[in-house]
């Protein structure tokens, strides 16, 4: 369940999709074909707030030692296969500035890369809910910004390849929450340190 902050931070006008989806994809249609064309860069930018999440949020020296140890593992085993994924789609895509979601082996790196940010996500959230009446507000605080953060950058993802009209839902990350506005995408990038 979202907590009050996050819903703020989510919410947004019924123009988001159209907001995220100009400068992150293209969508064409040639007769009954369908091309979703994605930014590199946005992926990228994705990715890496994700990992910067992980190491804002571990950082905390109060919270990861709440956490404790066994949880900060399985933490740090989402950002490995996080920053895995992240590589192999950098990799492949070298200098290419778009990709073209339909390709199955682009698909198949998008997703990863999702799915890793995704688990990260969840990961991360249940933590935190789990030590907060053990942490200092002040430290909670600070984490729940970076967790709200990284909640709209896995929204904005997942609206990309799955909130656009013409597109289908991407399995198990099809999602029913309205897309971020690109104003608090830009924001949760900032707040992560990911320079756009």
């Amino acid at each position: 369940m979202q907590n009050p902050t996050r819903r703020a931070f989510l919410r947004g006008s019924s123009a988001l999709v159209a907001g995220v989806a100009l400068t992150a994809c293209t969508v064409t249609k040639n007769g009954e074909v369908t091309t979703l064309t994605l930014n590199v860069a946005a992926i990228k930018d994705y990715g890496q707030a994700g990992l910067n999440a992980v190491s804002t949020i571990l950082s905390i020296a109060a919270l990861a030692s709440a956490i404790g140890a066994p949880t900060v593992a399985i933490i740090n085993a989402g950002d490995t296969a996080l920053g895995a994924a992240l590589n192999a789609f950098s990799s492949a895509a070298g200098s290419t500035l778009t990709i073209t979601y339909d390709d199955t082996n682009w698909k198949s790196r998008v997703d990863s890369v999702l799915s890793a940010l995704a688990t990260v996500e969840s990961d991360l959230s249940a933590a935190i809910t789990g030590v907060e009446t053990k942490v200092a507000s002040t430290d909670l605080s600070n984490a729940n910004t970076a967790l709200n953060a990284l909640a709209t950058i896995v929204s904005a993802f997942k609206a990309l390849l799955d909130s656009v009209a013409v597109r289908r839902p991407v399995g198990a990350m099809a999602t029913t929450t309205p897309a971020p506005s690109q104003a608090q995408v830009q924001q949760a990038l900032r707040v992560l340190g990911v320079t756009v």
